[in-house]
């Protein structure tokens, strides 16, 4: 789940570049006062190790100015390792700018602690806490239900149920991933092709048209979405170690994505009582518009550390966890029977038109004001529009030989993939 991942990388840098503009307390009256200190360079570090056998991942960046980026500057070139309570080192490769990933698949075993290790190309090295798995807890029912919210909007709750026979499991956070089957609602079996194409050609332009068979399949398709919060639940004050119809998402009943198909994937993550508390906090700062004016760094402590630098600050977290997780899907008439669809948000219902072709970009002369939309040749350049039919009923206040549809309502995959997931069952 890289996206969220990066999600929680932008919060922290996002975090820190509020510090830097508005935090002025003091820690303790012989610390430096927090402006004072230098964040333009923190490694920020997101690393999540798990009993799931696969290549293990963690993201390197480095912080900076709030105001100037929104995507964190990637950390490059890094040397990236775990190392076990056995002596094995795990090594991981760089697979892309701040990602890095590990040489061979491995999984986090009960009993072992780990650590990390990173060295970066300007001679810095880090070093992480020793950290282990803190014990392990089954998701035992993930299910849907026709809710109306506490802001009265009525829509589908997704709840989950888990168990820890173990009682060592008192901590945990949740990821899921969203998918929704999207159908063209305008799809035609025949669309534009548009070869030979020269809007500057003199004295008008000079195209190929023609309508073709449609040569790809983009009828159906499967949209998957990360989710980008963090999600955590506690049961270190229930009556038992269990946790019962906790809930992981909400989707109003006008939701397009509830249209068709839905599934949704939960993961559940046993975390450490550290670990929960870090996250916990950084939710919440992520969450708020004006907690940051009082902030100290100190509410964010990372057990990753500069080797040789104990002033130095480093922003993120080092975790090793189990995982669990279960699919879920339904339809929206399992729970809507003979109620209307959600409204499709890209106007499909209404038939349009536009005149077939435009003035030349290189026509030098006098012009009239144009009320015209977007000619259908110009569009069917950009790859805004599809084919939806012959205009004979010179639909449109300014007619084109053909009816015309917004590409999100004629060709399904501006909004997904073709290609139907593995774990798709409909």
């Amino acid at each position: 789940m890289k996206e969220k991942r990066r999600y929680i990388q932008t919060c922290l840098i996002a975090l820190l570049g509020v510090i830097l503009c508005n935090c002025i307390e003091e820690i303790e009256p012989e610390s430096v006062q927090v402006q004072t200190q230098d964040f333009e360079n923190v490694l920020v570090v997101e690393a999540s190790i798990t009993n799931e056998i696969k290549q293990q991942q963690v993201l390197l960046s480095r912080a900076s100015s709030f105001e100037n980026d929104t995507v964190p500057p990637f950390e490059r070139n890094a040397e990236v390792s775990i190392v076990d309570s056995e002596a094995t080192t795990y090594s991981f490769f760089e697979s892309e700018p701040g990602t890095y990933v590990s040489s061979n698949p491995f999984s986090a075993e009960e009993g072992k602690t780990y650590r990390l290790e990173i060295n970066t190309v300007n001679g810095e090295s880090y070093t992480s806490d020793e950290m282990s798995i803190v014990g392990t807890s089954e998701i035992t029912n993930l299910y849907a239900e026709r809710i109306t919210n506490d802001l009265g909007v009525e829509g589908m709750s997704i709840f989950i149920d888990n168990d820890d026979s173990t009682s060592a499991s008192k901590y945990y956070k949740y990821e899921y991933e969203e998918t929704y089957k999207i159908i063209a609602e305008n799809w035609n079996q025949y669309d534009f092709k548009l070869t030979n194409y020269d809007p500057c050609a003199l004295p008008t332009i000079t195209y190929d048209l023609e309508i073709v068979p449609r040569e790809v399949q983009n009828r159906v398709c499967y949209n998957t979405v990360a989710s980008n919060s963090i999600i955590q639940a506690s049961s270190e004050n229930l009556v038992s170690d269990k946790l019962i119809r906790f809930p992981i998402r909400f989707i109003g009943r006008d939701d397009y994505i509830l249209t068709h198909r839905y599934s949704i994937l939960v993961k559940q993550y046993v975390q450490s009582a550290e670990a929960y508390s870090y996250y916990d906090r950084l939710g919440k700062f992520s969450e708020s518009g004006n907690i940051f004016s009082q902030i100290q760094p100190g509410l964010l402590n990372s057990n990753v550390h500069q080797i040789g630098n104990s002033e130095a600050t480093t922003l993120g977290y080092f975790e090793v966890t189990s995982v669990t997780e279960k699919r879920l899907f339904f339809n929206y008439e399992d729970f809507f029977a003979g109620e209307d669809l959600p409204t499709n948000p890209y106007n499909c219902d209404s038939f349009h038109s536009a005149p077939l072709e435009h003035v030349s970009y290189c026509y030098s002369g006098p012009s009239d004001p144009n009320p015209c939309p977007l000619s259908i040749i110009e569009s069917i350049h950009a790859g805004i529009i599809n084919y939806d039919g012959e205009n004979g009923s010179n639909i449109g206040t300014c007619p084109g030989p053909y009816l015309i549809t917004p590409s999100e309502c004629g060709d399904c995959t501006t909004l997904g993939s073709n290609i139907e997931p593995e774990f798709w069952v409909d």
